[in-house]
Formats: C-alpha cells, sequence, structure tokens
C-alpha cells in the first residue's frame, strides 16, 4: 500500500473527515481560555489548546476504535472502518494513538508545572473513556469531564490556580455532553441494545427526550452562575438565550426519534457551543457594564 493510501487510513481512523468531535472538545475549552484570560487570552495558549483539542481527539478515536473493535463489525455503520476492516493493524493503531497522545504532551511542554500534572488525568480520560461503554450506566457523563478537561487545564495555564467557576464550568460540559451524545445514542439504541452496550438511550428509556432537554436545562443553569461568577454581563446572557433557542430547536428534532432527526441534532450541538463562546468573547470585548 502507498504512503499516501496508508495516511488517508490514518486520518479515517482519526476521524479527521468529521469535524464535529473536535468542536465539540474544542468549544468548552475555548470557554475556558477566555474566562481564565479575562476575555485576552494569549495568542500562544490559544494556539496550544487549540492544536492540543485537534491531536488528543484524534487520539481518542483512535483509542474508542481499538476498544470497539469487536462490536464495530457487528454494526453496519462502523463495518468497513480500518480498524474493523482489518485496513490498519491493532499494532498500528496503538502506536498511532500513543504518537498523538505524545505530540500532545510536547505542546505543553512550555507551560506551568500544575498544566504538566492536570495532562496526566486528561490523557487517562480520554484513553479510558471507550471503556466505559462496558460497564458505566450512563457513559456519557464520563465524556462530558474528559471532553471538559482543557477548562481546568486552561485556568492552570493562565492563571496557575483553581477557581470555584472552574468546576463550575466542567459540570456544565458534563452534562451538555449527556445532553448530545444521548442524541448520538438515539441513533445507535438497537445496535447497542443488541451488543449490550451501555448508553444514556438506554438508561433514560421512554424518557430519553424529557432527559436530554433536561440536561441541556441544566447546562445552562450552570453557565449562567459560572457567567455571573466570572463578571459576565448581559452579551453574554444573550449568548445563552441564542444556545437556549437551538436547544428548544433540537426538540422539535428528536420528539419523533427518527435516526436521521436525532443525527441532525447531534451535528447541530456545534452552534450550542459557538453561541455560548460567542457570548464570552463578545462580552469581554465589548466591556459592557453589568
Amino acid at each position: 500500500m502507498r504512503l499516501a493510501e496508508r495516511l488517508a487510513l490514518y486520518a479515517r481512523l482519526m476521524r479527521l473527515h468529521r469535524p464535529i468531535g473536535i468542536l465539540l472538545l474544542l468549544w468548552p475549552t475555548l470557554w475556558g481560555v477566555w474566562i481564565a484570560g479575562s476575555g485576552h487570552p494569549a495568542w500562544r495558549i490559544v494556539a496550544i489548546f487549540t492544536l492540543g483539542t485537534l491531536l488528543m481527539r484524534s487520539a481518542g478515536c483512535v483509542i474508542n476504535d481499538y476498544a470497539d473493535r469487536d462490536f464495530d463489525k457487528h454494526v453496519k455503520r462502523t463495518r468497513d472502518r480500518p480498524l474493523t476492516s482489518g485496513k490498519v493493524s491493532e499494532a498500528e493503531a496503538l502506536w498511532l494513538a500513543a504518537a498523538l497522545a505524545f505530540a500532545a504532551f510536547l505542546l505543553i511542554l512550555p507551560l506551568n508545572a500544575l498544566t504538566l500534572l492536570l495532562s496526566i488525568p486528561a490523557i487517562s480520560l480520554a484513553a479510558s473513556y471507550p471503556f466505559t461503554k462496558r460497564f458505566f450506566a450512563i457513559p456519557q457523563a464520563y465524556l462530558g469531564i474528559a471532553f471538559g478537561f482543557g477548562i481546568p487545564m486552561a485556568f492552570a495555564a493562565q492563571t496557575g490556580n483553581m477557581p470555584p467557576v472552574v468546576w463550575i464550568l466542567l459540570l456544565a460540559n458534563v452534562f451538555w455532553a449527556i445532553a448530545y451524545d444521548t442524541e448520538y445514542a438515539m441513533v445507535d439504541r438497537n445496535d447497542d441494545i443488541h451488543l449490550g452496550i451501555h448508553s444514556s438511550a438506554l438508561f433514560f428509556g421512554k424518557h430519553d427526550v424529557a432527559a436530554v432537554m433536561g440536561c441541556y436545562a441544566i447546562t445552562l443553569i450552570l453557565l449562567a452562575a459560572a457567567g455571573q461568577m466570572a463578571g459576565l454581563g448581559w452579551v453574554y446572557n444573550s449568548g445563552l438565550l441564542m444556545a437556549a433557542g437551538i436547544a428548544l430547536y433540537h426538540y422539535t428534532l428528536i420528539k419523533g426519534r427518527q435516526r436521521e432527526a436525532c443525527f441532525k441534532a447531534f451535528l447541530h450541538n456545534n452552534w450550542f457551543g459557538a453561541a455560548v463562546f460567542a457570548g464570552i468573547a463578545l462580552d469581554y470585548w465589548l466591556n459592557v457594564p453589568l
């Protein structure tokens, strides 16, 4: 196989053709970067955390496919993935994941000791999340911690400490992840039942739509509290109102529990995260008083 073909398989294994996962990881990271930097983060920090997001999400996708290699072959949507189909070996996948995680670690080497220390649980969370589907009833909650760990790292890098707003933002991301990944799990509900994999869609059962909307509501309440703690004003709250409108739109998509509509709602969460970030960035930029 030619090098170009091999690299194309690696790119597919890293899901570079599906950037939604990168964006869902990037937005909460940028929330933390901007608030920790009081609206004026160093561009070096922005670059490090943006590239680190890309590398860690790519590593997570490779580990996910390695963990699910025996499940994916039984699902039509995933049976042709590079690892499951045998086009990429298990050893190659592990080496690729390790290289991506190492590259992400090299990025933060110039940062302070606290940031380096936090990279250990960050990598551990990313590596262990795919296996939680075997025993944890709501693995989406674990995903929310893994996808939100850029928040404490961003504060560590810029302020060297962990104010209470860090944990409110992280908790908000946990509930947001449960919301959007339950929408995704609603797409794969029948396959998960067949394979014996846990998911929030199965855990919530017939109350799945209500649970999704409840998680969106809790997310917005926590984000509002975080904004107040950070001294953000009405521009930020306007961003939250936009995000609330997006969540209501998702209800119109998922209420019928149709696979394509639920998947559309999942993908549309990019705009929820973007609305929150826009509120943060514009509030600091305009410096509108409360």
